[in-house]
């Protein structure tokens, strides 16, 4: 019975492998499972990075020969810093989940090349927008998550900036932008321009939830560029200054050398003496340059870049901070104007008539001075070589005039003045631009009693037209000359100083127009103007005088209280109508530091 009840009492404990875990399984079904599952995320990882890398995307045909060989020239690809970003830096998200959702999606584009859908390059550029507008669409919802795989606006520096970057990171910031609304097509060929309106203001709106606290690091490294292009501007200044003080001292002396000459061969033979004949008179205009203040402002060829086209954002990427923000031309561009003009001049953008060997772009210095009545302004640049144009007989667009000298002042009365200059004068209905009225509709247009259309659409302001058409939607012609407003607003307007005060000269006849852009560009009526122009060795020098207070209609008067929007065209090289050379807009004051163009007092 003793022996019965111990074998009662015997219990066999499992083995360790044999003990029950959670949910009935057991540790050694744990080990295995386990094992399983190390070599199934092994393995699926391992097929996860295969298909993440450059290699495998560009595995096809269809993307090796497409976005492949765009890829290759950019600096995504190629750059001074040595790293590179491929396909998956831009195209897949690194957090787990996204990553999953994106190679979920990514099953649709294996269907479509599995399909032939875009398996030759014409197929593939049929749907190129299709598939750019999916990307694009992506990256705005996520607030460039891609993009910010390797760049972080929040740790950018503005001292290694251009401008205008700058200008529009600041903007990002304030308004809520992300990087795509900006930078379309930066590794592939831009097919932006192929989106709607509508689709290109939707997808580029800023969104609130993006909006940023500015960092300090940011505020400090504006701050720091601010000061070193001021202190750079003010050695230029004093550079200038000195060459100026010297160039004075050299007209000086030569007046009096010329003077003493005259004296000399006008005294009576006895008292001759030998000495060098007189070279030609100095300006008739009398100013002590070396109290002027210079600046030097690039003007570039515009082509057919219009207010229109300013306007627009589909040829336009800053449309949007002109028109919300306010933002000046100038403060973006005012360094690239040469790189702008080498784009236009070329063809490369803005310009469907192209001119071979046309100089894109000219370094102008403007000193600029007054006294209790005028104002003073002595313009120099480099004459350029003659590049006769294919488009005209005898290759000089007006072969009467070498040279044309436009500048153009106006109040904040007129709308775009402020950022634009005379740049919003400028229409893609005027004479020689793409939507220019032919001359059987201009002759029977009823506004020819009010406008002059005899030879063409002059310049005109936005503020005379009852609507400017900008999109150009449907066939619509961009611009609005015929859409002008009743004689009594048009009157109302210039009481209201609401226009342009332009003065021009013609080098070749010596001709000085002095008038106002209102309804239509009107070169008579205004205070008058003395100009004084040479060409020599190879340099034009053209001083321009003219009052500071004028009881003329049409004049902008000028005092020490007031900032006015100026610009100034050249027509060099024989040239007529838009194929001139343009300035931005700048500000002009007298004794003013918040003027581009400051003017001295003599």
């Amino acid at each position: 019975m003793t022996d019965d009840r111990a074998t009662e009492e015997i219990v066999h404990k499992p083995s360790f492998f044999n003990r029950r875990l959670a949910l009935g399984s057991t540790i050694a079904g744990a080990v295995i499972f386990f094992i399983v599952g190390v070599v199934f995320w092994g393995g699926f990882n391992t097929a996860m990075e295969a298909t993440n890398q450059m290699e495998f995307c560009i595995g096809c045909h269809e993307m090796e020969a497409n976005v492949y060989q765009e890829y290759l020239p950019t600096i995504h690809y190629s750059n001074r810093t040595g790293v590179r970003a491929g396909c998956p830096d831009c195209h897949v998200p690194r957090p787990w989940i996204h990553k999953m959702v994106r190679k979920i999606q990514a099953s649709k584009e294996v269907f479509s090349w599995l399909t032939g859908k875009i398996d030759t390059k014409e197929e593939f550029e049929d749907h190129r927008l299709e598939m750019s507008k999916s990307v694009w669409n992506a990256m705005k919802t996520t607030d460039s998550r891609e993009c910010r795989n390797c760049h972080t606006i929040d740790s950018m520096n503005p001292e290694f900036q251009k401008p205008r970057a700058r200008k529009q990171h600041m903007n990002a910031f304030k308004e809520g932008q992300t990087c795509i609304d900006c930078h379309k097509g930066i590794a592939h060929k831009s097919v932006r321009h192929q989106l709607s309106d509508e689709e290109l203001e939707e997808l580029e709106k800023p969104n609130p939830e993006y909006i940023r606290e500015i960092p300090q690091m940011y505020i400090d490294g504006l701050a720091r560029i601010e000061e070193k292009e001021k202190a750079k501007a003010a050695e230029d200044a004093a550079e200038k200054s000195a060459a100026k003080e010297k160039e004075q001292k050299a007209i000086d002396n030569a007046i009096k050398e010329a003077l003493e000459t005259y004296k000399q061969e006008n005294a009576p033979a006895s008292k001759k003496s030998p000495g060098k004949k007189a070279e030609a008179s100095a300006s008739n205009i009398k100013v002590n340059w070396s109290k002027a203040n210079s600046r030097e402002i690039t003007i570039f060829y515009p082509g057919q870049t219009s207010i229109e086209w300013i306007l627009n954002g589909r040829d336009h990427g800053g449309a949007r901070p002109f028109t919300k923000g306010g933002d000046r031309c100038v403060t973006c561009h005012d360094k690239e104007t040469a790189d702008m003009g080498a784009k236009i001049v070329s063809g490369e953008t803005a310009e469907e008539s192209p001119i071979a060997g046309k100089r894109g772009s000219i370094p102008v210095m403007v000193d600029t001075t007054y006294d209790s009545d005028y104002l003073y302004m002595r313009f120099s640049w480099a004459d350029g070589d003659h590049v006769p144009v294919p488009f005209v007989e005898g290759g000089k667009m007006d072969p009467e005039n070498p040279m044309k000298l436009a500048v153009m002042f106006a109040n904040d009365n007129v709308e775009y003045a402020d950022r634009a200059g005379c740049w919003g004068t400028c229409h893609h209905d005027a004479k020689n631009m793409p939507h220019a009225p032919d001359a059987k509709t201009l002759e029977g247009s009823e506004f020819s009693k009010q406008i002059n259309l005899e030879d063409g659409v002059t310049k005109y302001l936005k503020e005379t037209r009852t609507k400017l058409e900008i999109k150009g939607r449907r066939g619509k012609k961009k611009g609005g000359w015929d859409k002008l407003k009743s004689e009594d607003k048009l009157k109302s307007l210039m009481d209201e100083k609401a226009y342009m005060d332009i003065v021009r000269y013609k080098s070749g006849q010596a001709i000085v127009e002095d008038g106002h852009i209102s309804a239509d560009r009107n070169m008579a009526g205004g205070q008058g103007a003395e100009f004084d122009a040479k060409l020599k060795n190879g340099t034009w020098s053209v001083i321009m005088k003219r009052k500071l207070v004028s009881d003329k209609q049409g004049d902008v008067n000028i005092s020490k209280e007031g900032l006015y929007n100026f610009g100034f065209a050249i027509h060099d090289d024989y040239t007529n109508s838009r194929f001139h050379h343009v300035s931005l807009g700048y500000k002009l004051g007298l004794d003013n530091d918040e003027a581009e163009l400051n003017a001295a007092k003599q």
